[in-house]
């Protein structure tokens, strides 16, 4: 697989990794794309784990996910998807899904489905923010930064992303600044696609985990790249309402707590009518890298 070149590849890309492989009833085989990095990016395994469960369901829709990242994933090698029909209720349904490679898990996954029904209503409001057509994409500020970064870097930040963020007040990757740990960043798809609501859902778990946990360190002016070793540890998601992956999504992202190596982030997500349609929560590792001693 070659690395995609323009949007509508690395859209169709993305979706490809979505349509995993079956390879017995409740065994799936979930593949990476080509990549530098020297693990799988945790929202891959979420969306893959989330679709391999979807497999073994029908007529309801997933309403919560709770993961545990085990292991780092080798991008290099397949990951297998085991799932467990751990209960089909008349009004809901429980599954458990473990990603395997080697021979040892590296991430679980248990997802709750529910039968549509009508129930009370209420909802925080969407914060007032400038529209995603007053703000720069975020990918043009990392291409134009990677002008001061070494070819060997730089090459992965020019690498043409699925989803296009456009972020109310980005950090600077090579020179981060110290920021409130809130952020607002609108995302969807880089161009539209066909596909049932699980398929949206599937999109919006990978891209949950593209920038919450970069939240808790922007108070200390660091940032994965400068300052502090970075890595999810758990996640969960719930899905309130219908949304498309490909119209403009806003990511309301909060984190009110850092404290031994650990960053807690809290995230809502709004369609742009307004609609709360996702509530996200994560703890990461935000491990300060300890400065070497002058001599």
């Amino acid at each position: 697989m070659t690395e995609p070149t323009n949007a509508s590849e690395a859209v169709d890309e993305l979706i490809g990794i979505l349509d995993l492989e079956r390879i017995e009833v409740d065994r799936f085989r979930g593949f990476t794309p080509d990549s530098r990095s020297i693990r799988v990016f945790g929202g891959q395994v979420i969306s893959q784990a989330l679709v391999a469960a979807y497999r073994t369901v029908e007529d309801r829709s997933c309403h919560s996910l709770h993961a545990y990242f085990i292991r780092p994933g080798n991008p290099e090698i397949p990951i297998l998807y085991e799932v467990d029909r751990a209960r089909d209720g008349n009004s809901f349904t429980t599954r458990r899904v473990v990603a395997i490679q080697n021979g040892e898990q590296i991430f679980n996954l248990a997802a709750s489905f529910h039968v549509a029904e009508e129930g009370f209503e209420h909802q925080t409001d969407m914060p007032d923010i400038p529209q995603p057509e007053d703000l720069e994409p975020d990918q043009e500020m990392r291409v134009r930064l990677t002008k001061s970064l070494p070819e060997n870097i730089a090459k992965v930040f020019r690498v043409e992303p699925p989803l296009e963020i456009r972020s109310v007040n980005p950090q600077n990757i090579v020179d981060p600044q110290v920021l409130e740990p809130l952020n607002y960043s609108w995302i969807r798809l880089r161009k539209p696609i066909e596909g049932e609501p699980r398929l949206h859902q599937a999109v919006l778990a990978y891209a949950s985990d593209m920038s919450l946990l970069d939240t808790s360190v922007r108070p200390h002016g660091v940032n994965f790249f400068k300052g502090s070793q970075m890595a999810s540890l758990d996640h969960a998601m719930w899905f309130h309402d219908d949304f498309r992956a490909d119209d403009w999504l806003l990511y309301v992202q909060k984190s009110p707590k850092a404290s031994q190596g650990r960053g807690m982030n809290f995230g809502r997500i709004y369609r742009r009518d307004g609609l709360l349609v996702a509530t996200v929560a994560q703890e990461g590792l935000i491990r300060p890298f300890k400065k070497k001693p002058k001599t």
